[in-house]
C-alpha cells in the first residue's frame, strides 16, 4: 500500500540527495594536477587582492575618523576659548 502514489514518484529523501552518483567527480590524485589544485590557487590569489583592498580601505576609514575627530576638537575648543 502506497498511500496512493505512483511507484515511479520518489520519497521526499530521493528528491532532496545531494550525494547523487550522476554528477561528474573527480578521482583523487589525478595527474593533471587536478582542477581542484587550479581553483585553489586562484581564490589564493583573489584572497591576496582582497586583503590588500581590504587593508587600503580600513587605512582609509582610520584616517577619516581620526581627522573628524580632530576637526571636532578643533571646533569643541574654538567654542570654549571664546567665552
Amino acid at each position: 500500500m502506497n498511500g496512493g502514489k505512483a511507484n515511479h514518484e520518489g520519497s521526499w529523501a530521493d528528491q532532496w540527495d545531494y550525494n547523487n552518483s550522476s554528477y561528474p567527480v573527480e578521482p583523487k590524485g589525478s595527474s593533471d594536477g587536478g582542477t581542484a589544485a587550479k581553483y585553489k590557487q586562484k581564490v589564493g590569489e583573489g584572497l591576496v587582492k582582497t586583503k590588500a583592498v581590504a587593508s587600503v580601505g580600513a587605512k582609509k576609514v582610520k584616517e577619516g575618523a581620526s581627522a573628524g575627530f580632530h576637526w571636532i576638537k578643533e571646533k569643541c575648543q574654538k567654542v570654549t576659548q571664546k567665552r
